[in-house]
């Protein structure tokens, strides 16, 4: 049985049954799903997900992100509004494991019209991209919260911040796209083609500009980084683990500064969407700097730029910290 095509009443009904069950949330966009007959219409779960969609589907698609601007996507809500999206989408982008709401909805609405893009290549284990301890007993505190978290759910979401890996999804997405519109199917291809193009580009930007750095350690305010430390030989630190909002302990605090004065950190990074205090505290204990380096898992609230410009401007920053030549 297919549900591509699923009726609006039915979305309706779903509606207004979670609004009596008190469902509660922020949207980026409200208006119904199917408003645009001749746009195959595409819900994404988060901002690099509404990148590829815009990218690869460009004025064939008609994209809703469910993660308002400015907000922190992980611990998104769902209004009835947006479960209704979910329902009427033709295509629903989303990452399993990133934002709970999005896959619970996901599994109650989407049906076979769900695209998670987490299936398209291996997702990394949590502490890949981590720093290599080289002391024996050497923040037995640290260690033991990242095996906590890699025992809890273990993967890494942030796939997108490798560029390769996010061009291997858009050459998916348009499979996926051409499945659901036939007849622009080359359309989606090319456009993929296009994209890969210039995300390659991006890639050996990152490859030539760090290759020759005095640093190769970041220290960072959680650790999303760890698709992009492992694909440029870097390593990062984080204060806290995958979830932002989980508060680091007085020993996870104190390991994180002892590892920045032992490699001579010039800059603890903090984040666009999250709370700068942690960071601009180990800054201030170890003489460091402070810096954004955006894990891009959204757009600020004044807009400006999009995933290229903000991947250029975290290289432009890490060649600063890392003093690479």
């Amino acid at each position: 049985m297919t549900f591509r095509t699923a009726p609006r009443a039915l979305a309706t009904a779903t509606a207004a049954l979670l609004a009596l069950t008190g469902v509660t949330a922020c949207s980026n966009d409200d208006s119904p799903a199917g408003a645009d007959p001749q746009r195959v219409d595409v819900v994404a779960g988060f901002y690099p997900l509404q990148f590829l969609a815009e990218r690869v589907g460009g004025d064939a698609v008609a994209v809703t992100n469910l993660a308002r601007p400015g907000a922190e996507p992980h611990d998104l809500e769902l209004n009835p509004g947006q479960v209704g999206q979910i329902s009427e989408a033709e295509l629903v982008l989303f990452l399993h494991g990133f934002q709970p709401a999005v896959d619970e909805a996901v599994e109650q609405q989407a049906g076979d019209r769900a695209f998670d893009v987490a299936t398209v290549e291996p997702l990394l284990d949590a502490t890949a991209g981590g720093h290599d301890h080289d002391h024996e007993g050497e923040e037995e505190h640290a260690e033991e919260e990242h095996a906590e978290e890699a025992s809890d759910g273990g993967k890494d979401p942030h796939v997108w911040l490798d560029p390769t890996r996010l061009a291997t999804i858009g050459d998916k997405l348009a499979e996926r796209l051409g499945a659901v519109d036939p007849d622009r199917a080359g359309e989606y291809t090319q456009r993929a083609a296009t994209l890969r193009t210039e995300l390659e580009q991006l890639d050996t930007e990152f490859n030539e500009g760090l290759k020759t750095c005095q640093r190769r350690e970041i220290v960072v305010s959680h650790t999303a980084f760890g698709y992009l430390t492992q694909k440029y030989q870097l390593e990062q630190i984080g204060i806290s683990g995958l979830t932002p909002e989980d508060e680091p302990s007085p020993q996870r605090l104190a390991a994180v500064a002892e590892e920045a004065r032992e490699h001579q950190a010039t800059t603890i990074f903090f984040e666009t969407l999250v709370s700068p205090k942690v960071a601009e505290t180990i800054a201030r204990e170890v003489g460091a700097q402070t810096a954004v380096l955006d894990p891009i898992e959204g757009l600020s609230a004044e807009g400006g730029g999009d995933y290229l410009s903000v991947m250029r401007t975290n290289l432009k920053t890490l060649r600063t910290a890392l003093s690479c030549s």
